[in-house]
């Protein structure tokens, strides 16, 4: 029998290569050269990268058994995720490879920062001996603040504690009681930048999160404050924090992530350069040796569970392997209703039932929570989410998770529900089900509200007090704004004027949170929401 092809394209550990076995055929190339790559991936049935190999639909389309890439590592720049799924092939990673190597380096540009190092070694190697200009402070007694407080974020916290200071966290997704167990206490992000002596970013970037701490921020900082971001680039707004510590606003600043890399390509970073009170790393979160081990290991195993046909853990585009086929088409629905739920509820459930209803409960569904879940932490965490991984988030975060089956569904075939039980009291619900021979996904309940509307990528969920006259201005609004209805449903809760209606728009484009904001205010709205839905 033919062994599987397993091309390594970048230098691996003797360990990866050792955890994919005799029973794969391993060949190398450089992922760098080109023509080289496209000819040894013609009958490869597996594909190993770091970060040099761009993999891409060329890569795909030259590729004629490839079954699955591997990029050992967290990120996946290098790899066109959506050509991939196109080509039927699956993408994985080592979401949690990199973690303790982040969290170190974060502490280490805090205590940089507070310590003036950059400029110390810098001054020592041109022959200067500055001890008095370069005056630092002690972390002993000073107050933390974590903005993002997931895993790398609580990993920080941990570290943090030994050195006597006080922890601040803001993050709408975490459990108050599990950052009170790491010594933290939970705040909003204006008395978080209020408070605090440092402050240290571990956010995933999103729309939202991009540029989430500048000039306001700053505004209300101390003058002593140094900031920190081993994170993700642009989370920082890059020409207000030059303007921060150029006019000595704050004190001091740390950065291994950049809007744009390297920071000379950027015209914004590129200013951040010329001072003296920032350290500045390339990058280097992941950038120890035994991240980078574990990061081959990983993914060697997956690759092997891959070629074998089982599940594979971290895919992060396909759900590949054992999964029944009546529930398989369920998967990528229970991805997109956990982003949905998501936005709808803006923080993390204290409780989250994913209920199962119809002929698939019958079945292992496993995969459908583990997906739900998926979907559920996207937009939430630094780190991609994967099946593996997503089960840990939510025990880290507090949240108990239950899935539920039930044989019987009344309106639908088989529908999804997710149900989560916020900290207020408040229950957030929603619910999808499969149509037809193409099995396009519907959204069948809101709020409660029940729908039928297809789950498309972008949409804006309204909740309002019924009254004449209210479609007529939000439509006007969106067409104003040239943004284009391509459907909508309006479900009101009983039949009095008055009464809570719920208007699902599918928009052919996104719009932005000011414009939705703006819009929900116009109609004196309870709610609304815009959402952007991927897969």
């Amino acid at each position: 029998m033919t062994r599987p092809v397993v091309l390594i394209a970048e230098e691996l550990s003797p360990a990866t290569v050792e955890v994919l076995g005799p029973e794969v055929e391993i060949r190398n190339v450089d992922g760098t050269d080109r023509p080289a790559l496209l000819a040894a991936i013609a009958d490869a049935d597996a594909l190993l990268v770091r970060s040099a190999t761009q993999v891409d639909a060329e890569v795909y389309a030259a590729a004629s058994q490839l079954k699955v890439v591997a990029r050992a590592g967290v990120g996946l720049d290098n790899v066109d995720v959506d050509a991939a799924t196109a080509a039927g092939v699956m993408v994985i990673n080592a979401p949690t490879s990199n973690i303790v190597s982040a969290a170190e380096l974060a502490i280490t540009l805090i205590l940089s920062s507070l310590r003036n190092l950059g400029r110390a070694d810098a001054s020592v190697k041109a022959g200067r001996w500055e001890r008095k200009q370069l005056t630092g402070v002690e972390l002993l007694e000073k107050t933390v603040g974590v903005v993002g407080f997931g895993r790398i974020g609580q990993l920080v916290a941990e570290r943090l504690r030994p050195f006597g200071v006080t922890l601040l966290a803001y993050d709408p997704y975490v459990n108050h009681a599990r950052a009170a167990e790491l010594g933290a206490r939970v705040v909003e992000l204006d008395e978080l930048m209020r408070s605090s002596d440092v402050v240290t970013v571990h956010m995933p970037k999103t729309p939202e999160t991009t540029g989430l701490i500048g000039a306001e921020q700053f505004a209300i900082a101390k003058p002593n404050l140094h900031i920190v971001n081993a994170a993700r680039g642009g989370l920082i707004d890059e020409d207000a924090l030059y303007e921060a510590l150029s006019t000595g606003r704050i004190a001091g600043a740390g950065l291994d992530v950049y809007s744009s890399e390297p920071p000379a390509t950027s015209e914004s970073a590129q200013r951040l350069l010329e001072l003296e009170n920032i350290t500045l790393t390339p990058h280097l979160g992941a950038s120890t040796a035994e991240a980078q081990e574990k990061a081959g290991v990983a993914v060697a195993k997956s690759v092997r569970l891959a070629l074998a046909g089982e599940l594979v853990p971290d895919a992060v585009n396909v759900a590949g392997g054992a999964i029944d086929d009546l529930v398989r088409p369920g998967v990528a629905l229970a991805d997109r209703l956990g982003q949905l739920f998501t936005a709808l509820a803006g923080e993390s459930p204290e409780l989250l039932d994913i209920e199962v209803h119809g002929e698939i409960a019958s079945r292992d569904v496993t995969a459908l929570k583990l997906s739900a879940l998926r979907g559920v932490f996207r937009s939430v965490v630094t780190e991609q989410v994967s099946y593996v991984n997503a089960p840990v988030l939510a025990e880290e975060r507090g949240i108990t998770v239950q899935l539920v089956t039930d044989e019987t569904s009344e309106r639908f075939r088989n529908v999804i529900t997710l149900r989560g039980t916020l900290r207020d009291g408040e229950v957030v619900t929603v619910s999808g089900t499969l149509s037809g021979v193409d099995q396009e996904h519907k959204l069948t309940e809101v709020f409660g509200h029940a729908l039928d509307v297809p789950l498309s990528d972008h949409l804006l969920i309204i909740r309002y007090e019924d009254g004449p006259g209210l479609i007529g201005q939000y439509g006007l609004r969106l067409g104003e704004a040239g943004v284009n209805i391509a459907g909508m449903q309006v479900s009101r809760a009983g039949s009095a004027r008055g009464a809570e209606a719920l208007v699902v728009l599918d928009l052919d484009e996104s719009v932005d949170r000011d414009f939705a904001e703006e819009l929900g205010a116009a109609i004196d709205a309870r709610s609304i929401d815009a959402v952007d839905l991927v897969y």
